[in-house]
């Protein structure tokens, strides 16, 4: 497996400190190579908590993360990622172009390559025209377009995106959805997490379901829909059982 997650814990420590909040509780998950995984839950069950972890921004209590056999804080392992926050946020007196060329200088990409590696990629999500315009100009969705540019600029072998929909119309979910249906099909790994249900029936191999820092269903869509659910319907039965 590419990505492994074995026995993962991890805690807060409540407002007064006084004890402590179990966020991820003994979490399992595996993903392969070239694999779109869709990581699913309801507010606060824990999702970008472990997309942090993943990510060696945040330490597990306990537990171990292996990427390709080596550690998720290793600085090869770290070259190899693309990452997409929530909110993406940048400097609002920068353009895009100037955002994207610190993150390609950052990663070692020679000035022609990384140039025509910008237009490519501004392009492909309809930023071209605002290439020059300062960011502070831009809508939430061209942020969220610039953030996924940023996280793609080195052309990145696995791509983990929390909530990579968000602040999207109609027209840039659908330009986003081909542009990782294309990665997919490129060989690329994606992890990302989704409220909207119908992006993840459309692009992912696998889903995992996260409720109260639990995996409650890992597996096909075609499985977890089986009984003639829809994938909203399914969802929300499995949330409300795990309420009790």
């Amino acid at each position: 497996m590419l990505i492994s997650i074995s026995n993962l814990t991890k805690c807060y420590k409540t407002r007064h400190g006084a004890s402590m909040l179990k966020v991820l509780s003994n979490f399992n998950l595996d993903i392969g190579k070239g694999e779109s995984f869709g990581f699913l839950g309801p507010n606060g069950a824990g999702k970008s908590t472990l997309i942090k972890i993943l990510m060696d921004f945040i330490r597990h209590d306990s537990g171990t993360i292996t990427i390709d056999g080596k550690t998720s804080s290793s600085p090869e392992v770290r070259k190899r990622l693309g990452y997409l926050p929530e909110n993406p946020t940048f400097y609002g007196h920068l353009t895009a172009e100037e955002v994207l060329k610190f993150g390609g200088k950052i990663a070692g990409i020679k000035t022609k390559t990384l140039n025509r590696r910008i237009d490519e990629l501004l392009v492909r999500l309809n930023l071209i025209h605002a290439k020059k315009q300062k960011i502070k100009t831009y809508s939430k969705g061209m942020v969220q377009r610039t953030g996924i540019a940023y996280a793609l600029i080195h052309d990145p072998e696995i791509c983990i995106f929390d909530e990579p929909m968000s602040g999207l119309d109609p027209m840039g979910r659908k330009l986003i959805s081909d542009f990782i249906i294309d990665m997919r099909n490129q060989g690329k790994t994606i992890f990302f997490s989704s409220h909207i249900l119908s992006d993840v029936e459309k692009l992912c191999d696998r889903i995992g379901i996260l409720n109260k820092g639990k995996l409650l269903y890992c597996g096909s869509l075609e499985e977890f829909t089986s009984s003639n659910h829809d994938i909203e319907t399914a969802f929300v039965n499995l949330i409300e059982s795990d309420h009790g």
